[in-house]
């Protein structure tokens, strides 16, 4: 017996979720992330189901020294959630979500993703800034910085986070936030990686929803040029409650057309809503117009389907300081 095999053999009794070697039937199944292009094989998958189950497999990596990956959602393009030849710490089997209506505030295990939270948080019309894809992990999207439909109004994810439960390298369990462990606390929102495992993580809620205004107006490639110009001057005199996503993108219908598509989402009332986002409905006028009061919760994933799981993932970024009419050309070029 290998000694990873032994030290799972004697972890195993008492834990509450699965150990998993590369001979297990679900092995394969829990190393795959969403990105089909991330191939690695770990030594063993710690699929935990609690915070007590986290700590021995951090533990059982210390012992057999083993290096650490850890899989929230698993929808990171990176693949730093897998690991060839390490231990992978799997916390997409802790789902739990708790929502304080009165505090305004709700508490989300490490393996949550955005569409279960909204889910929760919606019963009572309450949503905090997370993602844009519904698939998408809390803790990767959060502890990376967390864009999302509401950042113009209540900023990032980060920005909303009011504590987090951490198991750190030795195996002990610690309680960050602006009260306590201070220094840690600033550490995981942007001061880099490896400080803890985030069991759980606290947000800040706001009055959202049920219904906002949002959706997509799509204009054909050769209006590229006028529609994101539109898009760069709109964004310009938005309201904070609004948020506009411009895209140079192919039609998800099969007919391979490629067009310019301007997302939107509004969350105040719906009057504002609507008033706010006249102006992206005449102008053009759009071939399609899908702009109008919808659920917060589909508003997170209506780009679900352009991010298929097992769709091989390559991504680069860059930023400007200005979206001018030359950059505006060179990425319709670029496209075409």
């Amino acid at each position: 017996m290998t000694p990873i095999a032994e030290a799972i053999a004697l972890a195993a009794p008492t834990f509450s979720g699965q150990l998993l070697l590369p001979t297990d039937p679900a092995y394969d199944q829990r190393r795959r992330v969403h990105n089909g292009l991330i191939d690695k094989h770990p030594a063993a998958i710690a699929s935990c189901r609690g915070v007590a189950d986290i700590v021995d497999a951090v533990r059982l990596a210390r012992t057999v020294g083993l290096e650490v990956s850890v899989r929230g959602g698993g929808h990171n393009v990176a693949g730093r959630a897998a690991i060839d030849g390490g231990l992978m710490i799997d916390l997409s089997p802790m789902k739990g979500v708790h929502v304080d209506v009165r505090a305004r505030t709700v508490r989300a295990q490490g393996g949550v993703l955005w569409n279960e939270l909204n889910r929760e948080t919606q019963l009572h019309g309450l949503a905090t800034t997370g993602g844009v894809v519904g698939t998408t992990g809390i803790a990767g999207l959060t502890l990376g910085g967390g864009l999302g439909w509401l950042m113009p109004k209540y900023g990032l994810a980060l920005d909303n986070l009011r504590s987090a439960e951490l198991v750190l390298a030795d195996g002990t369990v610690l309680r960050v936030g602006a009260d306590e462990n201070p220094d840690l606390f600033w550490a995981i929102r942007g001061g880099g990686g490896n400080f803890g495992i985030a069991a759980s993580l606290e947000y800040q809620l706001h009055q959202v929803g049920p219904m906002i205004t949002g959706g997509v107006v799509v204009h054909p490639l050769p209006r590229a040029l006028d529609a994101l110009r539109f898009f760069r001057d709109a964004c310009d005199s938005l309201p904070d409650e609004a948020m506009l996503v411009a895209a140079l993108q192919t039609a998800p219908d099969g007919s391979n057309a490629k067009m310019a598509a301007i997302v939107g989402a509004h969350c105040g009332s719906l009057e504002a809503g609507e008033a706010a986002f006249r102006p992206l409905k005449t102008f053009g006028p759009p071939v399609m117009d899908m702009i109008g009061p919808m659920p917060y919760a589909t508003l997170n994933g209506m780009l679900d389907t352009a991010f298929p799981k097992g769709a091989l993932n390559y991504w680069k970024a860059q930023f400007l300081t200005d979206l001018n009419d030359a950059a505006i050309r060179a990425l319709i070029a670029g496209f075409e």
